[in-house]
């Protein structure tokens, strides 16, 4: 079941394209990447599909509501907090009032400003799922991540996807073959 379907979309600043005319349907359950060098559009085709930007031409169409995970220098965890207050905040803004659980092994007394980029990747996850949403987004997940945690991220992004909701990443490079990619790179 489509969680996301745009078509010919387009997010224009002033009187440049940061892109246009592009078409992505996202499924239930599904992974996929958006992949481009910077400057090509990805983080605001990310937020577009996220309901975060207005788009300027074509349609989209989301069933449900969609959570932003880490997305740099837009949606980042409060680096004072630790995990469990990370946690814990993002819940009771939630209307939550239990204490979630900390996944992925994240160690809950670790302030946030010490976690390594991958680390960093997975609270960001960890707090998309609290709303149950039915679409994630994570911006640059590939940013500052070796391959071994690349592969490890991939792993955990798959799984998120599987549990439910469709998950778009952004990446420079295609995480792995068999994750449907779209490309920015033909940003007008």
């Amino acid at each position: 079941m489509p969680v996301v379907e745009a078509r010919g979309l387009g997010v224009r600043h002033r009187r440049e394209w940061i892109f246009r005319d592009v078409d992505v349907d996202v499924d239930e359950h599904e992974l996929c990447a958006l992949t481009g060098p910077p400057g090509s559009g990805r983080t605001s085709l990310l937020l577009a599909l996220a309901g975060r930007l207005r788009v300027d031409a074509g349609t989209l169409c989301r069933s449900g509501p969609a959570a932003l995970a880490l997305v740099p220098g837009v949606h980042e965890p409060e680096p004072a907090l630790t995990v469990a207050e990370q946690l814990r905040e993002r819940a009771l803004l939630l209307g939550r009032r239990d204490r979630p659980e900390t996944p992925f092994g994240l160690d809950p007394a670790a302030r946030v400003a010490r976690l390594t980029p991958y680390r960093r990747q997975l609270l960001g996850l960890a707090l998309a799922r609290l709303g149950e949403p039915r679409l994630i987004v994570a911006d640059d997940v590939d940013l500052g991540l070796d391959a071994v945690e690349r592969a490890a991220l991939r792993d955990v992004l798959a799984s998120v996807a599987a549990a439910g909701p469709a998950v778009i990443v952004t990446c420079r490079e295609a995480l792995d073959q068999d994750i449907r990619t779209f490309s920015t790179g033909v940003a007008a």
